[in-house]
């Protein structure tokens, strides 16, 4: 198996971190444009932010068959096939110019971004010895954040001095750059037996994680958490584009650097691991994000800034260690369960929007507070539901 600090480590965690940034750079590029297409495309937000999660719907929805697939065709095999669709597709929405078309490609795309998430953590659980899978899973994570940042950051600087649709091409050169390390670095898979594809086995594999409370209380927790999350980027894009704030795309891209703090808390997240209970560190890192949304109730830039900073701290502590501890606790068919957390994970980024807009007529950003404060509420019930199961279970530690 891979050693944690060994040159195979820093290969094979540098070829899918690389992947992780391209990838996520693809998934979110399109958020700070958000209030851009609306004026462009004349769009109430709700209707313009399909744009933006039809992306994590599909990615979300395809995780469920390459879980499966990289079973019977094995994990690079597929991570390649995923990363040159990704590639392809992102050069094709540099040429959309309806947004029909734009729902199309995007929805296309997040088929093809599914794949590495699919497939890197399995691939770590099965080639990595149990220290090196904690901080190969972090920096993992640290990654698709980093790659959150640097989409975003591109787009909102390129939406200013071009149109929207300059900020493919970039991507799509880095898409192609993704390939070939990822092709070149990446270790063959050791310990991988190929198994033969079965819809039926799949499902089985399904059903029974679902089946485990530590596993779905897990997947719950991941899930409400992006549901909300997620969707607060978008709703405070449309209140800094609108008066008295009036910021442009660039501006509004700026906001993601917050996301930095995500990194720093997903670095951090294995040494947690080691000293207290995982369960006790997601409950802290929801507890981190309440304390975050009610920053962002002051109007001061400033204090809204602090708050999501203190946001993605928060999230990103909780959602590395809920990844982690899925593959801990998952005792067959550790892909599909990685999988299974993820398509938690992105279908709730993908309907929060939905859950979020009542409260958004109602009072505006401060609707959003109140409807994200009581979602936390509930996944913080949730982690503490989990540390009492896992104690009765005596599986606290890694």
């Amino acid at each position: 198996m891979i050693e944690y600090k060994s040159p195979a480590f820093y290969r094979a965690t540098f070829a899918l971190c690389l992947a992780a940034v391209v990838v996520f750079a693809n998934l979110h590029l399109l958020q700070p444009l958000l209030p851009v297409l609306s004026r462009d495309f004349n769009l109430t937000p709700l209707q313009t932010n399909w744009a933006y999660t039809i992306g994590t719907l599909s990615l979300g929805l395809s995780l469920l068959v390459y879980a499966a697939l990289s079973d019977a065709w094995g994990r690079k095999k597929l991570l390649l096939f995923t990363l040159s669709g990704m590639t392809l597709t992102t050069l094709a929405l540099t040429q959309v110019e309806s947004f029909t078309a734009l729902l199309l490609w995007r929805a296309l795309q997040g088929i093809f971004l599914g794949g590495l998430p699919a497939i890197a953590i399995a691939y770590m659980g099965e080639e990595f010895t149990k220290p090196a899978v904690v901080a190969a899973v972090g920096y993992y994570i640290s990654a698709n954040s980093l790659g959150g940042i640097s989409g975003r950051l591109m787009a909102g600087a390129l939406a200013d001095i071009g149109h929207w649709q300059w900020a493919f091409g970039p991507v799509a050169l880095l898409s192609l750059l993704s390939c070939y390390f990822v092709w070149r670095f990446l270790p063959s898979a050791a310990r991988f037996s190929t198994r033969h594809f079965s819809a039926k086995q799949a499902l089985t594999d399904n059903l029974y994680h679902l089946k485990q409370p530590l596993l779905l209380l897990t997947f719950l927790i991941g899930g409400l958490n992006f549901f909300i999350f997620l969707n607060q980027y978008t709703y405070i894009s449309f209140v800094l584009s609108d008066t008295p704030y009036s910021l442009s795309s660039v501006w509004i891209g700026l906001l993601f650097v917050t996301y930095f703090t995500g990194t720093l808390g997903s670095a951090l997240s294995g040494k947690v691991a080691l000293k207290i209970a995982p369960p006790l560190g997601m409950a802290a890192g929801v507890v981190i994000l309440m304390l975050g949304t009610l920053f962002t109730l002051h109007s001061s830039l400033v204090s809204i800034v602090l708050g999501f900073f203190i946001n993605a701290f928060g999230f990103f502590l909780c959602h590395s260690l809920a990844s982690s501890w899925v593959n801990h606790c998952a005792s067959r068919a550790k892909a599909s369960a990685s999988a299974l957390y993820l398509v938690f994970y992105y279908v709730g980024a993908s309907t929060g929007g939905i859950y979020l807009q009542p409260f958004w007529q109602w009072l505006g950003w401060q609707g959003v507070v109140i409807g994200a404060e009581l979602m936390y509420g509930v996944t913080l019930l949730l982690c503490i539901w989990l540390y009492v199961k896992a104690k009765r279970l005596q599986l606290l530690k890694f």
